[in-house]
């Protein structure tokens, strides 16, 4: 019988963690040629998600548990998760309920066909729809200027063959990002659309920093492109400004003793180069903190328990 691993990263998910377990359990109950483990990753929950978690891998072997010994985030907790899975095929699912359960079944289907990779894509989501909008704008922006396609609408949810698994073992990258690897290595893959439910229980813990972290992450691994346009943009700049000063100098010449430059140009001009400075410092410094990441390369997760493994 092969082995089919579910890994869900999970933070303060007491509302939703048991029904997920349920659900899972409920889809395998109805494979009868598959055995499962599901894996699920705490990164050091505040809430009763840990005991409800312990309560259910005292009855049931299929659940195994990882205890991070402090928050190591969601990028990194979700990736040593699926590192740890011993499955002929991966599933990753969030505990919120985004990702359905019911899908498994067909994630399974497209495998035994042959795809190394079945993804599940957003069409629609009951999420806020101008955190659905901003989203569908940032896959696009950067599936255009990253150097490998990108898969637009994707959150990470789908099945990956072990095979995949394996090659992101030998990457031994202490801060990856996950949705551009899957596009990157280039195994050929199968594309199952859904629509997103809302989340049913709780709150999120994705805030503005989290998913900012994200988005530059994205940008700094997979494209050149925002370093290219530093200096593109910094050509453009200097010969407006020349351009600029020579039409001054002319109209000056013409005008003499009736043009006055003032200080208004002036003034406007420095805040407006100093912001160009700033925004693309910031740039610069996003790969540089990458950069700085990956010469620490310190692990992805220091475990601080197992539980049924």
């Amino acid at each position: 019988m092969k082995l089919i691993s579910i890994v869900t990263p999970c933070y303060n998910e007491e509302g939703n963690i048991k029904e997920v377990y349920c659900q899972v359990k409920e889809v395998f109950s109805k494979l009868k040629a598959y055995k499962y483990e599901h894996i699920f990753i705490d990164n050091v929950s505040k809430d009763k998600t840990l005991s409800i978690l312990k309560n259910i891998a005292n009855k049931d072997r299929n659940v195994k548990i990882i205890v991070n010994a402090k928050n190591f985030g969601v990028l990194r907790s979700g990736n040593h998760a699926l590192l740890q899975a011993q499955g002929d095929a991966v599933i990753t699912m969030v505990a919120d309920l985004q990702d359905p359960p019911w899908m498994i079944e067909n994630f399974i289907k497209k495998w035994e066909d042959g795809y190394k990779i079945v993804v599940g894509i957003k069409k629609k989501s009951e999420e806020n729809v101008l955190m659905f909008q901003a989203r569908k704008l940032y896959y696009s922006f950067v599936s255009r200027i990253a150097e490998t396609e990108h898969i637009k609408n994707f959150t990470g949810f789908g099945l990956y063959d072990k095979s995949f698994i394996n090659i992101l073992r030998g990457l031994n990258d202490p801060y990856p990002y996950f949705r551009g690897l899957v596009s990157e290595l280039g195994y050929e893959r199968f594309e199952i659309k859904y629509e997103q439910p809302v989340r049913k229980r709780g709150k999120t813990n994705n805030n503005i920093y989290v998913l900012f972290d994200t988005a530059m992450l994205g940008l700094t691994n997979h494209s050149k492109v925002p370093l290219r346009l530093a200096t593109m943009t910094g050509f453009f700049v200097a010969s407006l400004c020349l351009l600029t000063a020579l039409g001054y100098f002319i109209y000056k010449l013409a005008f003499w003793n009736s043009f006055s430059v003032g200080m208004a140009p002036l003034v406007i001009g420095l805040f407006f180069f100093a912001s160009i400075q700033l925004f693309f410092l910031g740039i610069i410094g996003e790969y540089i903190g990458s950069i700085h990441t990956r010469i620490l390369n310190r692990p992805l997760v220091i475990e601080k328990e197992r539980i049924n493994f």
